[in-house]
């Protein structure tokens, strides 16, 4: 394939984790839109920076002996680009701090707390007899890490920051939103890990599809998104747009992860299956006028 001017400002935009770093503010902003509260644009670029911080710290932590030899486009042009990810790094790291100081201390307390989650997942932080590892080598803990901190951050922290500004969100609405973005995050996550089955076996990582198989693997794909539509549906007064939207969402990514099984180029992944979660967003955001 050419490397077209737009090819690499693809790759850009995908492997520099700007493209989920917006995702992370798409679904800060619909956590906004489905609560019909107006959305805080501090939260909203805090996550974005977090996100992007985070990402890269974590791609620079889980460095390979032999980067640039990596079958992984995305691998390669990470540290192909080195000088240019550490700087977007700093720049992003940065920039938390103005942000971070006009938010409560609760919320600054979860985020912090959720940060820390994220670093664990590659920090190695237990020690076994041989070696020390992070959370990551643990049975099956990558994918809910990776939720649950999506799920704490684009769910939890606004909800936290309206509460500090006098707006009443209920419990229920809480943990309802939280258990709804786990299941979909979840569910858009696992087929990274079928990708990565062959290499995650060679480096003795127990994700998900290694201990399931990769058949089971999608069929939890699938079930989980099929959960999370339930969820959508019984937890509702009547059927508005919004909800409509979510689930067409929904079944365009159940889709996508059936047609992963075959498509294993990184762009499907990075920015087909990624980018639901902005597509999210962009669903209720235009269906909200109807």
């Amino acid at each position: 394939m050419r490397y077209t001017p737009f090819a690499r400002f693809l790759d850009f935009i995908l492997f520099s984790n700007i493209f989920i770093a917006c995702c992370a503010m798409a679904q800060g902003a619909l956590t906004y839109l489905l609560l019909n509260t107006q959305p805080n644009l501090t939260v909203i670029a805090l996550l974005g920076c977090s996100t992007l911080s985070l990402y890269n710290f974590s791609m620079i932590l889980a460095r390979p002996k032999k980067p640039l030899s990596s079958p992984h486009r995305r691998v390669h042009w990470i540290y192909s680009h080195y000088k240019l990810v550490l700087f977007l790094t700093a720049l992003s790291s940065v920039a938390l701090i103005p942000l971070l100081l006009q938010l409560s201390l609760n919320t600054i307390i979860l985020l912090s707390l959720t940060g820390l989650l994220a670093l664990s997942y590659n920090f190695p932080l237990f020690k076994g007899a041989s070696n020390r590892f992070g959370l990551r080598n643990l049975p099956g803990a990558k994918l809910f890490i990776i939720a649950m901190v999506w799920a704490l951050s684009c769910v939890c922290v606004p909800i936290i920051e309206l509460k500090s500004s006098g707006i009443s969100v209920s419990l229920t609405d809480l943990l309802l939103l939280t258990v709804k973005r786990f299941l979909f995050v979840t569910a858009i996550t696992i087929p990274f890990d079928i990708r990565d089955l062959f290499q995650d076996k060679q480096y003795n990582l127990k994700t998900l599809p290694v201990i399931l198989g990769e058949k089971k693997a999608y069929l939890l794909c699938q079930s989980l998104l099929i959960l999370y539509v339930i969820f959508l549906l019984i937890f509702v007064n009547h059927l508005t747009f919004a909800t409509i939207g979510l689930i067409l969402v929904t079944l365009l990514t159940g889709w996508l992860i059936f047609r992963s099984r075959w498509e294993k180029n990184e762009y499907y992944y990075f920015l087909f299956l990624d980018g639901t979660l902005i597509l999210q967003f962009l669903s209720v955001y235009i269906l909200q006028y109807f």
